[in-house]
């Protein structure tokens, strides 16, 4: 009787430490569409068709609750399913003032609590950024998601301040809301990932998109800036299988000059979690394969190997991820195998 009770005692057990959640499949985008709410330029259709690409979007410059909600009710005609939408109120020191939104496909995210916008004592930036908490449907994962508009002011320097200050709401967001979730900084910070002002946000975090450009120039498949980003605390333990700029035009068939008209001079950029892709290949810059690059990653265990390590050649394929190199691995929250030469 003993016996029979400590089989089935193993059993359960080995039930229970054989289950997983199914991996965290999600597309992540940052946007800034450029004006949004304001005149009546905007293709919303365009809009909806470069939104519908992902499932969860950080969206800046939304001039209108009337311009956020039109996209909202395309990308629900568009895609056929529903979408959920978050907004901040008016943000800005002056006349000018902007809101912040996140826009998510409801079956793969579910909002779950701290809607906020930071309580800037300091008045350090000229609009606040705005936080929530999300979920991932169907999987254990959560993350917070920030979002910000840095401002661009007359010179380089007048944006320095603001993401100088940027270290202080990441530690105030830690200190409110704890270590538990991911932190994701999506935004247009108007500086470059590898200006000097970013030295204190790199004490915690990095930046998943180092090359290339976001913003669209006037001369068609020319691209200046790399101004968009999305940082992620590291050590954050999320499956990031690729990260880049999502090229619209060459989704739309476009010229630049009809892009920055009728959609924006910004193009998003995203990362991919876990298996996800984007079936837009044409205007995909920047992704990481899964065997692509010298960096050899393992998906499952989250450590990276160089050409030289040991373990190179040992991963599989279905485990294996590629890098550019050692930056990218670390900002995609990766280790250094421990058999490594020094």
């Amino acid at each position: 009787m003993g016996s029979a009770w400590f089989s089935r005692l193993l059993l359960v057990v080995f039930l229970l430490l054989s289950f997983s959640l199914p991996a965290a499949e999600l597309r992540v985008a940052s946007w800034n569409i450029e004006r949004l709410g304001h005149g009546n330029q905007k293709s919303y259709p365009a809009l909806a068709e470069i939104a519908g690409r992902f499932d969860f979007l950080a969206i800046q410059e939304v001039m209108t609750a009337e311009g956020i909600q039109r996209l909202q009710r395309k990308l629900e005609q568009q895609t056929g399913e529903p979408w959920g939408l978050l907004f901040s109120e008016p943000l800005g020191r002056s006349t000018y003032r902007e809101k912040y939104a996140f826009l998510w496909r409801e079956s793969r995210v579910e909002y779950v609590d701290g809607a906020v916008v930071y309580i800037d004592d300091a008045d350090a930036f000229a609009r606040e950024p705005f936080s929530a908490r999300f979920a991932v449907k169907g999987s254990d994962v959560t993350f917070r998601a920030a979002t910000v508009h840095i401002v661009y002011g007359r010179y380089v320097a007048d944006r320095t301040e603001e993401v100088i200050a940027l270290r202080g709401f990441w530690d105030w967001l830690v200190e409110n809301f704890g270590t538990d979730d991911p932190i994701m900084l999506l935004g247009d910070f108007n500086l470059a990932p590898d200006h000097t002002a970013w030295a204190p946000l790199r004490e915690v975090a990095a930046p998943l998109i180092t090359e290339g450009a976001s913003t669209l120039s006037s001369h068609d498949g020319h691209y200046a800036n790399l101004y968009d980003n999305i940082w992620l605390s590291k050590g954050h333990g999320l499956d990031v299988s690729a990260s880049g700029v999502f090229r619209f035009p060459a989704l739309l068939g476009w010229t630049h000059e009809k892009s920055r008209r009728h959609v924006s001079d910004h193009a998003p950029v995203y990362l991919l979690l876990g298996g996800a892709e984007l079936d837009a290949s044409e205007a995909v810059v920047g992704t990481q394969s899964s065997v692509a690059g010298p960096i050899r990653g393992n998906r499952s265990s989250r450590i990276y190997h160089r050409p030289d390590c040991p373990s190179y050649d040992t991963i599989g394929e279905r485990n294996r991820v590629g890098f550019p190199d050692e930056a990218a691995a670390l900002a995609a929250g990766y280790r250094l195998a421990g058999n490594c030469p020094d």
